[in-house]
């Protein structure tokens, strides 16, 4: 999805005002249609909502506390009273789950938000100025790529200590240089359009160019890869709780439920398997709303010219 240059001028507050709005609609308008026609969209979209929902009304659907421990009934299976049993403690493993819904959403959001605004802003500054600063910056990304997402985050978390606050700089230093790259590229391209050219002419600072000509442009291919790393890490937090490197216990994550149960996953399957569905819902559903928005941003992908 591309958008073409605006016709205001510098100086007209109110038309680029409305430009900005029109450029809003337009990119809401292409993102109903992708889903339109990619209808598991939708279902990806209203599953990981579902979720989100959940997870924010924890403290009023949960039927019992995540932390509150019953020796008595421990071990217990799926029952009108405990929905997904019981794990070693006696905790309600339906809880917990509810409760580490909000832990393992909020580390995946913070982190990629924290991660796609500064990826962006270091991919268009390297794509834009090129040179000697895309080759610098470019070549420091490649280094941070060289390393898998788990294994970096894994040296951080190690290094800093596991907390949910050293998860999220760890989890977002892993997701930068994607960012960055994605960026990169599509700001090379648009920079060397007539209308960024014509805005060079009008006078334009650097920044009114990158921000509010060459921004929007590379926005919906940042936003696709925000929806799939969303998805990474959420795998990520997961898998570093389960090799203890994540939120100190007995704080509810799906990670160190999965690693608590994994002991007695033969004997008692629930343990580990209902925390694996939850992970496994919601990169279901990110992964198909990644679909739609990579739709949205393709016309190819829609049978367009």
């Amino acid at each position: 999805m591309s958008i073409d240059s605006p016709t205001v001028k510098p100086a007209d507050s109110a038309n680029a005002s409305s430009y900005y709005r029109a450029t809003f609609k337009a990119l809401l308008a292409g993102l109903i249609n992708a889903f339109n026609t990619n209808k598991t969209s939708w279902i990806g979209l209203a599953l990981f909502a579902f979720v989100c929902a959940l997870a924010l009304a924890a403290p009023w659907i949960a039927p019992h506390d995540p932390l509150d421990q019953n020796i008595l009934k421990r071990l217990k299976g799926p029952s009108a009273e405990f929905w997904m049993g019981t794990d070693a403690y006696g905790r309600d493993i339906f809880s917990r789950i509810l409760y580490g819904a909000r832990i393992s959403l909020m580390i995946g959001l913070v982190s990629i938000t924290a991660a796609l605004v500064i990826g962006t802003i270091i991919g268009l500054l390297a794509g834009y100025f090129g040179g000697r600063t895309d080759i610098i910056v470019m070549q420091i990304m490649d280094v941070l790529l060289a390393f898998p997402s788990l294994i970096l985050g894994l040296i951080i978390v190690a290094m800093m200590g596991p907390s949910v606050t050293n998860l999220i700089i760890a989890i977002a230093l892993t997701a930068i240089p994607p960012f960055a790259r994605i960026a990169r590229a599509p700001t090379i391209v648009v920079k060397e359009r007539e209308f960024i050219e014509a805005g060079r002419a009008l006078g334009f600072s650097h920044l009114r160019l990158m921000s509010g000509h060459i921004l929007p442009n590379i926005l919906p291919e940042v936003l696709v890869m925000g929806s799939l790393w969303l998805a990474t890490a959420i795998r990520v937090e997961a898998s570093l709780a389960f090799i203890g490197l994540g939120v100190s216990p007995p704080t509810a994550t799906w990670g160190s439920m999965i690693r608590e149960g994994f002991e007695n996953i033969l004997d008692n399957f629930w343990l580990a398997f209902f925390p694996s569905i939850a992970i496994l819902l919601v990169v279901f559903s990110l992964n198909l709303l990644g679909d739609g928005l990579r739709d949205a941003i393709d016309p190819r992908l829609r049978g367009e010219e």
